[in-house]
């Protein structure tokens, strides 16, 4: 078990998740809470959702969270007679199945964000249905089947086990319309138990095991902080364990030297030829064109444009009397 926190904090004033994943099953409770939730308010929850549908668990796996390292945690889970483990300090991620849950969480719930609107808490339910009636790879089948011995009987499930009735009431049709697009969601996410979560595209043994540089906003908790990631990468969650981040090797060329640039009244400013990179011949259907490549000031020479050559030698004569642009043209 583990907490997502720091999200956006809803109506109901929940900015929590507490979730709860089944070793044996894989079976998932997701329960929205608030930060600051006293241990009592913990205990109730635990007992009402968990202990109710579950019964007492013979052992936990967790983080080193203060709530289930205090005393009073400790002192009820050992009348439960229920045994706790805890990750490392250094290594939490060796509860790597709430890890693999908790990404796909998090990504689930970012997607179903663009598409459902309203507050989180209010589809979680549907996002932890789904999430219970998505195959798993590890087990060969959903975590429901897993759990309950039968396939699920729902509208969504109906057609996967032979029964499908007509569907009366608006909110069941609606509700089922949700459930379908957190399922694709879910696809689309791709997560798979085997393989891990594809965070950065596919996953091939020519990917890069790092991207970035990337600049680092703020620590988050102990262990974690918080990156500025591009906006190609606005699906990827934007807290990182420290034990997967690399220390940036200072390399000169990523430094990029500014000039001041003169800027007239009308806040406009003019760019300057600097340098003819490469020149081109470039055949059309009855002519030949000669264009050069040209570097403006302000810019680097991969941010070069390709120039009409009879324009350029008008307007900047003085770029082709470099000794270098004879051995171009050559």
């Amino acid at each position: 078990m583990d907490f997502v926190a720091r999200l956006p904090r809803t109506l109901g004033g929940n900015n929590v998740i507490w979730v709860i994943v089944d070793r044996l099953t894989k079976s998932t409770h997701f329960l929205p809470m608030k930060v600051n939730f006293s241990m009592d308010r913990l205990v109730s929850l635990y007992i009402k959702e968990i202990v109710r549908m579950h019964g007492v668990p013979v052992s936990i796996v967790s983080h080193r969270d203060p709530r289930f390292t205090s005393r009073f945690w400790h002192s009820l889970q050992k009348t439960l007679g229920t045994k706790l483990s805890f990750s490392t300090a250094f290594h939490p991620q060796n509860d790597g199945q709430s890890e693999r849950v908790i990404q796909a969480l998090e990504d689930l719930l970012r997607a179903c964000a663009l598409d459902l609107k309203g507050n989180w808490d209010d589809y979680l339910p549907l996002v932890e249905f789904a999430y219970n009636n998505s195959f798993q790879a590890r087990i060969g089948m959903t975590p429901f089947e897993a759990l309950y011995g039968r396939r699920c009987r729902s509208p969504v499930c109906w057609d996967d086990v032979g029964e499908k009735k007509h569907l009366g009431p608006e909110l069941v049709q609606l509700t089922v319309e949700k459930v379908s697009l957190i399922k694709e969601r879910l696809k689309a996410a791709q997560i798979s138990p085997m393989n891990s979560i594809m965070r950065f595209g596919r996953k091939e043994k020519s990917s890069p095991r790092f991207v970035g540089p990337f600049e680092i906003l703020e620590r988050v908790g102990t262990l974690d902080y918080k990156v500025a990631l591009p906006s190609s990468l606005s699906k990827i969650h934007n807290v990182f364990h420290v034990s997967t981040l690399r220390k940036y090797i200072y390399d000169p060329s990523h430094v990029v030297e500014l000039e001041p640039i003169q800027i007239s009244k009308d806040l406009t400013y003019e760019e300057v030829p600097v340098q003819i990179v490469d020149v081109m011949d470039k055949v059309l259907r009855h002519a030949v064109v000669k264009l050069v490549k040209i570097q403006w000031s302000n810019h680097s020479i991969r941010e070069a444009t390709w120039e009409l050559d009879e324009e350029m030698r008008e307007k900047h004569p003085q770029l082709f009397q470099d000794s270098g642009m004879s051995s171009l043209e050559d």
